[in-house]
């Protein structure tokens, strides 16, 4: 039987779990103590029966790179992440201005552009956004609320902070892994848990639900609206979180031709004839949402969706075109977003950025490529990223000529030495970098997800969590505040 912290070696950031003595941080006292009683063999056996549990519920992702595009479990490790009340009230409010300040950009961009004329944001850079619509220009979405589902990515840097990576506002996903990850771990650990000390996440389907009915269209009663679920079917990569939210919302789930489009109304082919749908939670990029505005040869969407949508009959969420909000070059400018249109300093603060787009940082940024991280703005899932520090000589000179080919498309940020969790991998525990994403729903207000899905990076020495690139998932354990004393 062996010591489960035996011969641990913590990386060259911050150990979410241990101080740089190896002492455990106060976040973890409780769990260090709890699983410090077992041996590493225990915690392998437990392991083991976690992912068994998976394979059983078939909680999948697709992977497009492999030939085959066959599912894949989600990795999963018992060793959790745990935020500390007070460092997540911090993170909680900063989403929430966060999502303000992007919702506000949202209605300037597609009405009077005043970040352009104002210079917050070069026009080149607004406008060079792959994702601006033209057919949102002077729209308004019911409330005003453009991005009603945002899942931005953080990092704990070098220093301890919280800082946000990226955001992610056009189809936000991994929220039903945190869901599972929670049930997985009340199965195969429950003697793990704090009694009564950590945040339930099992109600976000009810937020989720509410707050599609919240922005229903004007006329139509909360007790009638009808919620739907847009999905491109049972091949795109997040169609288990697809079926998963359909059934714990008790909504349906629907393919593009289920629906049909008359007068600028979306209704659903029932069994019972066409009954009216008033709020379409879109799983489909915008691209693929409508044959007669955008790409004529989807089999994805409705055909006459996005007039119905400009008619205020249906409500998207969400809106179409907050694309131009999670762009990667726009990024940059989130700061300046929350100081321009609420007047405040950002709660959560951005990684430095270099965008290639501005002279200045691309001739920077391409004198010191070996130092940076670089991404392209189109792309998602660590698909595109060159790692500077760990790329050839070969690799460097190729990803300079494709930044200065099209220097809109690209930014770059210093490799970041952001935070390590225990992960259990071939019988030990080893230390390996995480990010978080929590996410965010607003309609009347914005509510935060006590907690989100950490991401970890398991390839030994990545710096890449993405599921697609290798990663796996962690439940995120935030801790309620201390009961008052008693007497």
């Amino acid at each position: 039987m062996s010591d489960p912290f035996s011969g641990y070696e913590q990386l060259a950031g911050p150990d979410e779990m241990f101080a740089p003595d190896g002492t455990p941080r106060p976040a973890y006292s409780a769990f260090a103590e709890r699983l410090g009683a077992w041996s590493i063999e225990h915690i392998d056996g437990r392991q083991r029966r976690s992912e068994m549990d998976l394979l059983a519920s078939g909680i999948t992702f697709t992977v497009y790179q492999d030939e085959a595009e066959v599912d894949r479990i989600f990795p999963f490790s018992i060793i959790p992440r745990i935020v500390a009340h007070d460092e997540w009230t911090t993170i909680e409010t900063g989403l929430q201005q966060r999502v303000k300040a992007l919702n506000a950009f949202l209605h300037d961009v597609y009405h009077d552009q005043r970040c352009v004329t104002d210079g917050v944001i070069p026009g080149e850079v607004l406008f060079g956004a792959a994702a601006f619509n033209l057919r949102m220009v002077g729209f308004e979405p019911p409330q005003g609320v453009y991005t009603h589902i945002a899942g931005s990515d953080l990092i704990r840097d070098q220093h301890g902070e919280f800082r946000i990576l990226e955001d992610n506002v056009r189809t936000p996903s991994g929220v039903s892994y945190v869901l599972e990850n929670r049930r997985t771990m009340l199965e195969a650990v429950p003697e793990l848990f704090p009694e009564g000390a950590v945040s339930p996440v099992t109600d976000y389907p009810e937020h989720l639900r509410e707050m599609l009915i919240e922005v229903r269209p004007e006329g139509v009663a909360a007790d009638e609206a009808r919620v739907v679920i847009l999905t491109p079917g049972s091949f795109n990569s997040a169609y288990f979180e697809h079926t998963f939210l359909a059934q714990q919302m008790g909504v349906d789930l629907v393919e593009g031709r289920d629906l049909i489009v008359h007068d600028q109304t979306v209704y659903l082919r029932a069994t019972t004839g066409l009954e009216r749908v008033d709020v379409i939670y879109k799983r489909v990029d915008d691209d693929f949402l409508d044959p007669l505005a955008f790409r004529p040869d989807s089999v994805l969407g409705v055909a006459g969706l996005a007039d119905a949508y400009r008619s205020g009959k249906v409500t998207l969420a969400n809106a179409m075109g907050v694309g131009v909000a999670d762009d990667k070059v726009v990024y940059r400018f989130v700061p300046d977003f929350i100081r321009y249109y609420l007047g405040e300093e950002p709660i959560l603060r951005n990684i430095d950025t270099l965008a290639a787009v501005l002279p200045e940082d691309l001739e920077e940024m391409c004198a010191n490529l070996d130092q940076l991280v670089v991404k392209p703005a189109g792309e998602s899932g660590g698909y595109g990223l060159v790692v500077g520090p760990q790329a050839s000589d070969a690799e460097l000179r190729a990803c300079e000529e494709r930044i200065r080919d099209n220097p809109r498309n690209w930014i770059a940020q210093p490799l970041q030495e952001f935070s390590s969790i225990p992960t259990l991998l071939d019988g030990a525990l080893r230390a390996r970098r995480a990010d978080l994403r929590p996410f965010a729903l607003t309609g009347n207000d914005t509510w935060v997800l006590p907690g989100g899905l950490t991401r970890v990076a398991l390839v030994e020495g990545s710096y890449v969590v993405n599921s697609s690139q290798g990663g796996g998932s962690k439940d995120t354990w935030v801790l309620r505040p201390p009961r008052a004393s008693e007497g």
